[in-house]
């Protein structure tokens, strides 16, 4: 659904960024496309789906053109790449989301740039968030990620929680300085009961959320859908959903 990155064209610097501008518009465009008539075969309003473009591995160049094309919500998911990014684009008007498996040394600096952390799936991790959201005078949204994949008790291979732990580290977000609980996010699992039924993981991960809003009602958000599973995303409920590759284009290998 994507292309790769541009190659040069004649005429300088100008004129490759505007043939990035023209890629991403279309790829964007195909993405609401998408997005749009997934919400119309669900029945669901298309404001009630937003769209968080992940721009891992691409330049702050790419994250600045696509604020100029409207974007307002981006993610990463590796503190050393998403800090200077973050810095560098630092005027514009941004939620950064963290959606990678995140270590507690690295929370002081993520506190400082990002809105929502997703990947909280451990009360170690909501007490180092804590303490560096107060210090740095921020409140960060906090979602539990959800492993569908996991035995009960145990962490999924993508990280997570089992599903059985997501009330106690529910309450111990809610209870935690500087700290909001918005809801839930998980990614489609590759092994277990669920592995190739994105429809059915995220169906699942819906369940979850609900159990999780009786308690705690403003916890609305649940981020599910990549760009392979994006339509079952919003089909099961999705508020929000991650695309980077139809978005950015089939992103280079990491070295």
């Amino acid at each position: 659904m994507a292309g790769g990155h541009p190659r040069p064209a004649a005429g300088g610097g100008r004129a490759v960024t505007n043939d990035r501008k023209t890629q991403l518009a279309e790829n964007l465009a195909r993405v609401e496309e998408c997005i749009s008539a997934a919400c119309a075969r669900a029945g669901r309003p298309r404001d009630e789906v937003t769209l968080i473009v992940v721009t891992k591995t691409y330049p702050a160049s790419d994250v600045r053109l696509l604020a100029e094309l409207g974007v307002r919500q981006v993610a990463e998911n590796r503190d050393q790449e998403a800090a200077p990014k973050a810095a560098e684009c630092a005027d514009l008007p941004l939620t950064w989301h963290f959606v990678g498996q995140l270590q507690t040394n690295k929370v002081r600096s993520v506190a400082g740039y990002a809105g929502i952390v997703q990947s909280v799936d451990r009360v170690r991790l909501v007490t180092a968030l804590s303490k560096e959201a107060v210090r740095a005078g921020r409140e960060l949204g906090c979602l539990i990620q959800v492993a569908l994949d996991a035995e009960a008790g145990e962490r999924g291979e993508r990280g997570g929680v089992a599903p059985d732990g997501v009330g106690a580290l529910a309450e111990a977000i809610a209870g935690a300085e500087g700290l909001r609980l918005d809801g839930v996010m998980t990614v489609a699992p590759l092994v277990g009961p669920y592995a190739g039924r994105e429809l059915a993981a995220f169906e699942r991960l819906m369940e979850i959320s609900s159990d999780l809003r009786a308690g705690h009602p403003a916890a609305t958000m649940v981020s599910a859908g990549m760009s392979a599973d994006l339509e079952e995303a919003v089909a099961a409920g999705a508020t929000h959903v991650r695309v980077g590759t139809a978005v950015l284009g089939v992103r280079p290998r990491l070295r």
